[in-house]
């Protein structure tokens, strides 16, 4: 892959509205970014009534209800609402995308037409699910927080049973605290993915920041995901550690800069350029004083100064014994013809 693929993950930063989903939409589509990814669940399939909030979760919401469920439930896009978002990123021309949470959300997202899947951090155990994503037999991307190498093999030998090729998967280097602790983050782990299991590599990003996902890339991630919102400060689980439109479209310029600049051969020669800076940045070989024909240059006779387009200073010991063959005058540039 040439470039970086940008995935922007409004994920439930909608807060279950349709009209904040657009509006997160357009943001999108004035970053730049390549694919806009929400999530795709029913809480009665992913989680059961009595489940509690993570820590962050009740930090972000903190609106004293701890059940999980009830917050999903809010955050939940129903049939219609997928089939207006598909058709409003089609009016945009930024590509759709979503993150199913269960079997029957896998099986939901293949009949929409969706070309690839994402599986979740937290559904890299779940034997069904990387079943069923399996058997519709299109590409995967994989998010790995909280997960050893152990669980990625035992996930992969799961998507590679049931039909897919590692070269179809994509592993993403990622950590499920929200915002991550920079101390977390162990970035070189993407490339201990890299070399273990010999796939596409990229990273998901819960830090605060863009510093982070655009030091991926220049260790070579392929994808990056980062959440974004609107507003920081609007209630919901994700928003706090989301970038807000500005910071977004930062991030993808950062990136793409980063991609030019490491898209090189890796031969070190001048570039194109700076090739015209060579002759007045370097120097050349003068006189630093006033000197007759017939003079024998010695050390004390010469100086480097620029501009660089006469004799190089790497070529000092050639001069030095040579006979000057014409007057030459302080701070003239010396040439071989003139020896």
């Amino acid at each position: 892959m040439d470039k970086v693929i940008i995935i922007a993950e409004a994920g439930v930063n909608h807060n279950g509205d349709i009209q904040i989903a657009k509006k997160l939409i357009d943001a999108a589509v004035e970053a730049g970014v390549d694919y806009v990814k929400f999530q795709t669940f029913k809480a009665d399939n992913l989680v059961s009534k009595s489940a509690k909030k993570a820590t962050y979760q009740s930090v972000n919401i903190n609106d004293g209800d701890d059940s999980q469920y009830t917050m999903l439930k809010n955050l939940e896009l129903s049939h219609e609402n997928h089939l207006e978002l598909i058709s409003y990123c089609s009016e945009r021309n930024i590509n759709f995308f979503s993150t199913a949470f269960d079997v029957e959300g896998v099986k939901y997202l293949n009949d929409l037409g969706l070309t690839f899947f994402k599986i979740p951090s937290g559904e890299i155990t779940n034997y069904p699910y990387l079943k069923a994503v399996a058997q519709c037999k299109k590409p995967v991307i994989m998010s790995t927080g909280m997960c050893s190498e152990k669980d990625i093999e035992n996930a992969l030998e799961v998507l590679v049973k049931f039909g897919l090729s590692k070269e179809m998967v994509s592993i993403l280097h990622c950590n499920t605290e929200y915002p991550t602790p920079m101390k977390d983050v162990n970035l070189k782990a993407m490339l201990s993915i890299k070399e273990k299991f010999k796939t596409q590599i990229g990273y998901s990003d819960h830090t605060l920041g863009i510093e982070v996902p655009v030091a991926a890339v220049a260790l070579g991630a392929q994808i990056i995901e980062k959440h974004f919102t609107l507003d920081k400060t609007l209630s919901g689980p994700d928003h706090v550690a989301s970038l807000e439109p500005h910071e977004l479209k930062e991030m993808v310029l950062a990136i793409r800069n980063i991609e030019k600049a490491i898209s090189g051969d890796g031969e070190k020669v001048p570039s194109k350029s700076e090739t015209k800076n060579i002759a007045i940045a370097r120097k050349s070989i003068h006189l630093n004083k006033n000197l007759p024909k017939g003079h024998i240059l010695t050390d004390d006779d010469l100086i480097p100064l620029r501009p660089g387009d006469g004799i190089s200073p790497m070529e000092w010991e050639k001069v030095i014994g040579k006979k000057l063959i014409v007057d030459k005058i302080e701070f003239d540039k010396l040439s071989f013809s003139d020896i």
